[in-house]
């Protein structure tokens, strides 16, 4: 099973691979995806890393509060999406 993580107040200019790298760091990651604004396409300041369930929270105690680029990252579990009636 895999657990998704929100990651937030990313530096703008931060690739996917660098936030794979820097959460692999801690342990396995399975994808991350950074979420960019659709009509000009940078990034909005938070993404979303997969990874192992029994991961999760050692990566969060790991990464929460971790300085990236001079920004102190936020690390949560991600709450589901709330679909829209």
């Amino acid at each position: 099973m895999t657990k998704s993580l929100y990651v937030g107040n990313l530096p703008w200019n931060i690739t996917s691979e660098e936030l794979t790298a820097a959460f692999e760091a801690h342990g396995s990651v399975i994808s991350s995806r950074i979420i960019t604004d659709r009509d000009t396409g940078k990034s909005r300041g938070f993404a979303f890393v997969e990874v192992e369930n029994d991961a999760a929270p050692k990566l969060i105690k790991a990464m929460n509060g971790h300085e990236f680029n001079g920004r102190s990252l936020v690390v949560n579990e991600a709450r589901p999406k709330n679909k829209k009636q």
